[in-house]
């Protein structure tokens, strides 16, 4: 039987159509990419010796470990956020209050309901982080 557009019916689901209309044979391979090994060949980091490593320094370590702990201090923020009213101050003197969800992995977007703006309220939103100047809620 003929289909309302003159084709032939499909008898498998999209993904079988496609096949036969493109006439895939099946998945394309995609190449992989190794990371070099370190220099002791069991590892990917540097050696104590390497001069990127001594360009580091004794303070370059003190250094990483003040911002691995400010990074998990602000990680544990965000949780404490999830499900709470937040206010945020946004550039051109915008003031917003939202109900966080979440963050996306590289802490771009915050996803937000019952956005309030001055234009009126929207049930679900995303803010870039590039465009909040600071933010705050209530620990109750």
């Amino acid at each position: 039987m003929p289909h309302a557009c003159g084709g032939r019916p499909a008898r498998g689901g999209a993904g079988q159509a496609l096949s036969e209309a493109d006439g895939a044979a099946g998945p394309v391979p995609v190449g992989v990419i190794r990371l070099p090994r370190g220099p002791e060949g069991s590892s990917r980091g540097f050696a104590p010796s390497s001069p990127r490593f001594q360009a580091l320094g004794p303070g370059g370590v003190l250094e990483q470990q003040g911002r691995a702990a400010l990074r998990e201090r602000y990680l544990h923020s965000l949780l404490a956020m999830a499900g709470r009213r937040v206010r945020f101050a946004m550039y051109e003197r915008v003031s917003v209050a939202a109900v966080f969800g979440a963050s996306d992995i590289d802490v771009l977007n915050f996803q937000v309901s019952e956005l309030q703006t001055p234009l009126g309220v929207q049930k679900e939103a995303l803010l870039r982080c590039a465009d909040i100047i600071a933010y705050t809620f209530d620990l109750e």
